[in-house]
């Protein structure tokens, strides 16, 4: 549901999203320490895309994400826990993805988010087959 959901989000955001929103976003980003614990990672990722989501403009959307945000956060913190490389990866992603909102690109700020996303999923899939 995050991969179709997010990324749509994500792209009304890249329209929607008031300068100052942003700001705003970037400043969450500027938050997370240079080694963050995990508890602190988790937190500023579901800061991060609360945010978006509701820079997205619509309300039922960003209802329905973070009503999905609260189950996920186990599997966030287990990712942040198991998998080198993950603060790295997020910081990217997430830069990447503040950076085609702030320059008004959904296509490329959705696929940014369906990249990030993807590679959550997949690294739970892989996860919970071993």
């Amino acid at each position: 549901m995050r991969r179709i959901l997010e990324p749509a989000a994500t792209a009304m955001a890249a329209l929607n999203m008031t300068d100052q929103q942003i700001g705003d976003l970037r400043a969450v980003l500027d938050e997370l320490d240079e080694d963050p614990t995990v508890e602190a990672l988790v937190a500023n990722d579901l800061e991060f895309h609360r945010r978006i989501a509701l820079g997205s403009g619509n309300t039922v959307l960003c209802s329905l994400i973070e009503s999905l945000s609260g189950p996920t956060t186990r599997a966030r913190i287990w990712r942040g826990l198991t998998q080198e490389g993950a603060v790295a990866r997020t910081r990217e992603q997430h830069s990447a993805i503040c950076e085609a909102i702030a320059s008004r690109q959904p296509d490329l700020a959705r696929s940014w988010a369906t990249v990030h996303v993807a590679g959550v999923e997949e690294w739970l899939r892989r996860a919970l087959q071993d």
